[in-house]
């Protein structure tokens, strides 16, 4: 009854009220052949003592990141949480607060915004960012929607080949009944300049990330240059944005719109979520930017307030002429990125960039000296690939044998790069975490 409160008698008035027999009534607008004849084969039935205890047991099954030596990247990254981000966000009036449906009410969460907001703009090098999305996919796929309104007549989006696979997945999916054609590259490393080949007067943005997949640092003022002489856009992504402490920021080369993933700063990696996307671009294309903007203002006593300076989604009444149906903003974890990058700062980001190239550069070192072992990425952050002289697939769960989790093989995110280990060292990681890696490298390829 705790899940399940309602009895026959409210079914049956609630049904009178409607003024329908059954329940099944409410579906006849859904053809039969649509309709589940029979119940799904799944447990109809549970104490919550049992429940309780199943869920456990799967929670057991898996394997915490910190448990022992890890190594791996791909889009999500393990870095130190300070304890002051989790007590603050824990506040009740953090933790509770809700997608501001009545903004000028919600001062405390609109200022919130409005300094993530700025930490976002001033980190990616761009001159207005919005309040958050849902994670960095789909910023990424947000922005090639977006791309395509402001080019209007263009409905051509190029993706190159070092854009995470995922990210790529999402796009595709979000474009596919939208009329916008996309131009994927395989994924492989060192190929993302083949993007420009084929550009032209009918594609509307370009989309680079750098640092890409597999860990190669891309100066995007050439490909910035090439998409702005054919009147295209350049839509560049990151996944780890720690990076942007040690490079140059994408509004620096020339980039229009930003999108990644926030993550890395302030929040955990969550077994995959939630996660925050973080979305920025020029000031000139703000009004097609998806999501909310948090703006400064004064009230009518001349006192500092905040209110919602835009909000484009289909529920603030701008239903079809909306720039995107977002429900809501990653609201705790832009709070938990807001937090962490104030207690860094300019000067502690950049420290603590440079604390993650340098142990990635001492563990590639390390494992490059292991026979038939080749460095794939001639310039990288904190993620690298390796060509390995068998399946990384297999490498990766012989390593498992000795604890450690040693990198992600590229074949769990692509097809025919099944020689290639993508490998990430952040501040995490001591040198003991390194040499046992080396050890289990040796083993899994002896």
């Amino acid at each position: 009854m705790r899940y399940l409160p309602l009895n026959e008698n409210d079914r049956a008035a609630m049904l009178d009220v409607v003024g329908v027999k059954s329940v099944d009534d409410l579906f006849e607008d859904v053809p039969k052949a649509a309709r589940l004849d029979a119940l799904i084969d799944v447990p109809t039935y549970k104490t919550e003592a049992e429940v309780d205890a199943h869920l456990s047991a799967l929670a057991g099954k898996s394997r915490a990141a910190g448990a022992g030596p890890f190594f791996i990247g791909g889009g999500a990254y393990r870095h130190h949480i300070p304890a002051t981000v989790d007590h603050l966000i824990q506040r009740s009036e953090f933790l509770t607060a809700y997608t501001p449906y009545q903004p000028e009410i919600s001062q405390g969460t609109l200022q919130v915004l409005f300094e993530f907001q700025t930490q976002v703009a001033q980190l990616t090098g761009m001159d207005v960012a919005n309040a958050s999305m849902y994670d960095g996919s789909t910023a990424c796929a947000e922005a090639a929607l977006m791309a395509c309104r402001v080019a209007r007549r263009r409905n051509k989006v190029k993706i190159a080949s070092g854009v995470h696979p995922h990210y790529t997945a999402v796009t595709q999916n979000q474009c596919r009944l939208m009329d916008i054609e996309l131009d994927c590259a395989a994924p492989a490393p060192r190929k993302d300049a083949d993007i420009l080949s084929g550009l032209d007067e009918s594609v509307a943005a370009i989309i680079v990330q750098s640092p890409n997949v597999f860990g190669e640092i891309i100066d995007l003022q050439p490909y910035a240059d090439a998409a702005h002489e054919v009147g295209a856009l350049l839509i560049a992504v990151f996944t780890e944005p720690v990076a942007l402490g040690a490079i140059k920021s994408p509004g620096e080369m020339g980039a229009d719109i930003v999108v990644g993933e926030g993550q890395s700063i302030g929040v955990g990696l969550n077994f995959g979520g939630p996660y925050v996307g973080l979305f920025a671009c020029r000031q000139k294309l703000v009004r097609q930017m998806p999501g909310r903007v948090c703006g400064e203002t004064v009230d009518a006593n001349g006192e500092r307030g905040y209110v919602l300076t835009l909000s484009t989604r289909e529920q603030h009444i701008r239903r079809e002429k909306a720039t995107s149906n977002i429900c809501t903003n990653s609201g705790l974890c832009t709070v938990a990125f807001s937090i962490h990058m104030t207690l860094l700062g300019e000067a502690g980001l950049r420290k603590l960039a440079m604390l993650n190239h340098g142990k990635a550069c001492a563990l590639a070192d390390k494992l490059t000296a292991i026979d038939g072992v080749e460095l794939v990425t001639d310039t990288f952050f904190n993620e690298f690939t390796l060509r390995l002289p068998k399946p990384a697939k297999g490498v990766a769960h012989k390593m498992l044998e000795s604890d450690v989790l040693g990198g992600l093989a590229a074949s769990r995110l692509m097809d025919g790069q099944d020689d290639l280990l993508i490998v990430c060292a952040t501040e995490t990681n001591s040198e003991a975490d390194m040499d046992a890696f080396v050890k289990a490298l040796k083993g899994a390829l002896s």
